[in-house]
């Protein structure tokens, strides 16, 4: 049996599925990752057979490809939130926009060489289930 993942953009107009399995999932800490993230790092999965079907909101997708690389990016223009993007017969999901329940890990970090210095630091920092009371703003 097939998998099957549904994933969505923040504002809810942009809806997709995938069906298919996914090859690998990465974290990945390059430069481009961490500017199109706005974090330490991207958490993408990818496949070469899985078929990306778009359910509602396909007309506001765009895409955006950094000249002279492999690097994409698809996001909601309504609300900014990556989506799947195809690049060279691959699609690449952004884990974090699955509304389904993902049980694979991630295989790696990679580019690790241009990782932000801050995130070696995380260990140490405080978890909370939620927004704290006493937030710092």
């Amino acid at each position: 049996m097939s998998e099957q993942h549904q994933g969505s953009c923040l504002c809810g107009q942009v809806h997709y599925s995938v069906s298919g399995e996914f090859d690998s999932f990465y974290l990945c800490y390059c430069r481009h990752c961490q500017k199109d993230s706005g974090s330490a790092h991207a958490a993408n999965l990818f496949s070469s057979q899985a078929k990306l079907t778009w359910l509602s909101g396909e007309a506001l997708v765009r895409t955006y490809q950094l000249p002279n690389s492999r690097h994409v990016k698809s996001f909601c223009q309504h609300c900014g939130s990556a989506l799947p993007a195809q690049l060279e017969g691959l699609l690449q999901v952004p884990a974090g926009s699955l509304d389904s329940e993902l049980i694979l890990r991630p295989r790696a970090k990679i580019f690790m060489a241009s990782a932000a210095k801050w995130r070696k630091e995380l260990k140490e920092v405080p978890s909370y289930q939620q927004l704290p009371d006493d937030l710092d703003t």
